[in-house]
């Protein structure tokens, strides 16, 4: 008790409460009020053992285990486990000329409810996602994948915060290199604190200097179910609804868990035109940048001069109009996420709308470019993930330059810069642009286009050893014969 009583010293919610066992024995209860569960406490712990009575001797470790009726304890014996179990709201009873403690599984806390996910909306699939509570996101997994194949291996990290991370995989879907780099990857982590899962991702991602992310970050239960059964690792963390998945590449950042639970017609479509408007999103500006500026030849007459007479008032060059407005842009719709959700959405489009309107008719804006960067935008939000989508905003800036110095070859050689980069990368171990760099013909049924489920036979093939058998062949659907 001196001991921890200097420990907490000045933590005025942790709690010693001292008693006597059958009115004879010395013991403690310690416990952190807000965390642990009182009315248990009271009911099963303190009540039992107070009224106990008889001639056995008190306070011993068989007569503990007979009158706590509780079904999760563990024996601790160092101060270092009885404050782990105290710091997670797990009450510790020590007890008179015992060397040897019993944590309670009695935590209890304030928790979000399960709902829709806020970042990652959904058009038809499941409406549940994580919440900050990590037992409850391993129970939403274990609802989906209810293999007892699929193991969790838990770990802590942070000196201070001792925030505890969970590796989820398949056994025999996933190859063992793969669990040992991540889990080698996570071990030699030695930080303060670890808050949310950006802080893991940060750390062990290959390389830090791209721009491009190297992990998923999801907070769907079946987006994570969904991975874990092609191979890959899914980490929690606790005390964030967002989880992370590895390994990654460029293509499954483009594929959102929509693109499976609807007809393959209609989610290739849906997939072609999001390729088709992730490059809009990324060269846009640049090209009318780069055609009115240096290769007016290239422009059809009437455009070219309903362009030029559009930009006849424009002070500025076509780069510093481009510019101004993508900056504006970009301006608000960073202050239409930060602002609360009711006015938000309505800001940043009526501000879009007002000083678009304002900047044209003051002559600052040409009216092509407001169309531009509106189509722009709209590009940018097709990406499924986030983080992706921000990569993309943050390369169509150099681009932009490039264009306003050296017209289409500027174009060129950012595009070029960008492949070279992409072919270079990798995501613990896999080539980012696969299938496409180095080219697997018989993954190629899930990059561009979606084939139907019943020609989807195959996983794909990530890293070392893995089991190729996804269901079994001749399962595509024909008309019974026998009732013709």
């Amino acid at each position: 008790m001196q001991v921890l009583s200097s420990m907490y010293q000045d933590c005025y919610d942790v709690v010693f409460k001292t008693f006597l066992i059958g009115g004879q024995t010395k013991a403690v209860l310690i416990y952190i009020d807000g965390l642990s569960n009182m009315e248990e406490i009271d009911d099963h712990v303190l009540t039992p053992l107070m009224e106990e009575t008889g001639g056995r001797i008190h306070g011993s470790r068989e007569m503990l285990e007979e009158k706590l009726h509780i079904s999760k304890t563990k024996e601790i014996k160092t101060f270092i486990e009885c404050i782990e179990h105290i710091s997670i709201g797990d009450p510790v009873l020590l007890v008179h000329q015992n060397n040897r403690g019993i944590a309670m599984g009695l935590c209890k806390w304030e928790k979000r409810s399960i709902e829709e996910p806020q970042a990652e909306s959904v058009v038809r699939g499941p409406r549940e996602g994580f919440v900050e509570t990590l037992v409850i996101n391993t129970s939403l997994l274990r609802r989906k994948i209810k293999s007892p194949a699929l193991k969790m291996q838990s770990m802590k990290i942070g000196r201070y915060t001792n925030t505890h991370v969970v590796i989820a995989y398949v056994e025999g879907l996933t190859d063992q290199t793969l669990i040992e780099e991540v889990k080698n990857r996570l071990q030699r982590i030695e930080i303060d604190s670890v808050l949310e899962s950006g802080y893991i991702e940060e750390l062990i991602e290959d390389n830090s200097y791209s721009p491009f992310p190297q992990l998923i970050n999801t907070e769907r239960p079946d987006v994570a179910a969904a991975n874990l059964l092609e191979g890959r690792v899914v980490i929690f963390v606790d005390g964030t609804p967002f989880v992370l998945i590895a390994p990654i590449t460029f293509f499954s950042l483009l594929q959102s868990p929509e693109d499976y639970y609807q007809r393959y017609l209609i989610s290739s479509v849906i997939r072609i035109l999001r390729f088709v408007f992730m490059v809009f999103s990324l060269v846009l500006p640049s090209l009318y940048v780069a055609l009115l500026t240096y290769h007016q030849e290239m422009v059809p007459t009437n455009l070219l001069i309903s362009a030029a007479s559009s930009r006849e008032t424009v002070p500025f060059p076509a780069l510093v109009e481009a510019l101004m407005m993508e900056i504006t842009f970009e301006a608000l719709r960073e202050a239409g996420v930060r602002l609360p959700k009711q006015v938000g959405a309505a800001i940043s489009i009526v501000g879009a709308l007002v000083i678009g309107q304002a900047a044209v008719q003051a002559g600052l804006i040409s009216a092509p470019m407001i169309i531009v960067v509106a189509i722009t935008g709209i590009a940018s939000f097709m990406v499924p993930h986030y983080s992706q989508g921000i990569s993309l905003r943050m390369l169509r800036f150099p681009i932009m330059l490039l264009a306003g110095s050296l017209g289409l070859l500027g174009i060129m050689l950012g595009v070029i810069a960008i492949v070279v980069h992409l072919c270079s990368l990798r995501s613990f171990g896999v080539p980012y642009l696969s299938p496409i760099a180095p080219l697997k013909n018989r993954e190629l049924k899930d990059a561009f286009i979606r084939v139907p489920w019943w020609k989807m036979n195959t996983r794909p093939h990530l890293t070392g050893e893995f089991n190729p058998a996804r269901q079994s062949t001749g399962q595509k659907p024909e008309p019974n014969k026998g009732n013709e």
